[in-house]
């Protein structure tokens, strides 16, 4: 079983350096296009202000220098998720259960296990960055698809710009969830909702030491349960009550 979740914006630095882990040939190519482009040419892809950009600039030439700071992946994103997620004063086994079955998908690393030394970095499927005459999703399809080739269950935390990395053929054997909050009766969902239920729900996983989806369906946590009568095959949906 394999749990897959996506990178975030929002890094921490603000933590021990661990050893240098290279780039896969993959990332390199990557890369070394991100390092043909100029401060202007970052503004335009990230969006950023000129101080911003140059800052990046200079991470991504420290990166290929191999200077650059790294950090475990799963501590390094800091996002919404990842703060909902019980990172510290881990048990064995729960650290254990991580290693094992937790997979972050990224668009300059590729699929990686959580706790994979990485550095500090802005990049993301919705930036427009080609590889040759390839888009990024295109690039590494075949890595991402190869990733999961001997995995029967595969749970997707996914947002839509990671999950259609994967070709549809793979998209087709994940289990996606969807969470909500129900109040005076009517059912919502919004981005906050998710992140937050996401880091909760994988909290949950690793704590519970869950390996079949029927497990999966007995699960309650941060106020969440399981709603049978909204879920589908392919699709769990847990609800909320809000008073």
């Amino acid at each position: 079983m394999k749990i897959l979740i996506p990178t975030a914006k929002e890094l921490n630095l603000n933590q021990e350096n661990v050893a240098f882990s290279p780039l896969n040939p993959l990332g390199q190519r990557v890369l070394s296009t991100l390092a043909g482009y100029s401060v202007k040419d970052l503004i335009n892809l990230y969006k950023l202000s000129s101080e911003r950009a140059s800052e990046e600039l200079k991470r991504i030439q420290a990166l290929r220098a191999n200077e650059a700071p790294h950090f475990p992946a799963l501590y390094l994103f800091d996002g919404l998720m990842y703060r909902h997620i019980k990172r510290d004063m881990l048990k064995t086994e729960e650290r254990e259960y991580l290693e094992k079955h937790v997979l972050i998908t990224s668009a300059l690393y590729g699929v990686i296990p959580a706790f994979l030394p990485i550095a500090p970095h802005r990049l993301d499927f919705q930036m427009r960055v080609t590889i040759g005459d390839q888009s990024l999703k295109s690039f590494w399809r075949d890595a991402y698809n190869q990733s999961l080739a001997d995995e029967e269950l595969i749970l997707s935390l996914l947002s839509s710009e990671f999950e259609t990395v994967f070709s549809k053929e793979v998209r087709e054997r994940m289990i996606s969830f969807k969470f909500m909050e129900k109040k005076d009766g009517q059912l919502k969902v919004h981005s906050t909702i998710s992140k937050k239920a996401r880091g909760a729900f994988l909290t949950a996983l690793m704590a519970e030491g869950v390996l079949e989806l029927e497990q999966i369906k007995s699960l309650t946590f941060a106020g969440f349960s399981y709603v049978d009568d909204l879920s589908t095959d392919k699709e769990l949906v847990f609800v909320k009550l809000v008073s």
